[in-house]
């Protein structure tokens, strides 16, 4: 046991707490706050090149939310109401995904998709997964980049796995977070057309474009 001139005593605590505190704000100002939301208060994050990678996350998830809305209000119709087709849509696509978990096993299968961007245009394709389900992908950009996001949502919950700005290409493997639809948002931001082609292998019940 330490003897009581061994333990600190109480300025040298408060010291020690003042310094930490210090610390975790300077950390949080020059770190976390360039990183994630593109906040740089004293020009350390910019330097660092941590500003360009939180402008990066909180544009692409501006764009993933805009387009998200626009097409909740586009599926709005006249002459039937738009909540009640996009409840129905919603269950109906849960049956599907329950379908597939209750069954617990999907079968292995490859799909290839292009798709074209005018300058300006997203578009959003996903993959119906069940938790802990894997599927491999590549894919490339004909006539220049693309900004993404890579991301799943279903059930109440939503997931980012990664971002990007100016790619012409990615690939890897998704593992499924959870039951739902995981895929990705891809936004043209030149001023040409470009051709974006998917291809994705694995077990996924099936591809389809959200947008």
């Amino acid at each position: 046991m330490p003897t009581r001139a061994e333990l600190p005593t109480s300025k040298q605590l408060l010291r020690s707490t003042l310094i930490a505190i210090v610390a975790a704000a300077a950390i949080l100002v020059t770190i976390v706050l360039p990183a994630e939301y593109a906040i740089d208060p004293t020009g350390v994050g910019r330097a660092l090149g941590l500003t360009e990678m939180g402008e990066i996350k909180t544009q692409l998830a501006d764009e993933a939310e805009q387009d998200r809305l626009k097409d909740q209000q586009g599926a709005a119709s006249p002459t039937v109401p738009g909540p009640r087709s996009s409840l129905t849509e919603r269950i109906f696509a849960e049956f599907l995904v329950g379908s597939a978990n209750a069954q617990n096993v999907q079968a292995a299968r490859t799909d290839e998709i292009s798709i074209v961007l005018k300058p300006g245009q997203g578009a959003e394709v996903k993959l119906s997964m069940v938790k802990g389900s894997k599927a491999d992908f590549s894919w490339t950009v004909s006539g220049g980049v693309v900004n993404f996001d890579l991301h799943g949502d279903g059930g109440s919950q939503e997931t980012s796995y990664d971002k990007g700005r100016s790619v012409s290409s990615d690939q890897g493997t998704i593992t499924a977070a959870f039951d739902g639809n995981h895929g990705w948002f891809w936004r043209n931001r030149g001023t040409s057309d470009v051709t974006v082609t998917l291809k994705a292998t694995g077990s996924y019940a099936e591809i389809k474009r959200m947008i």
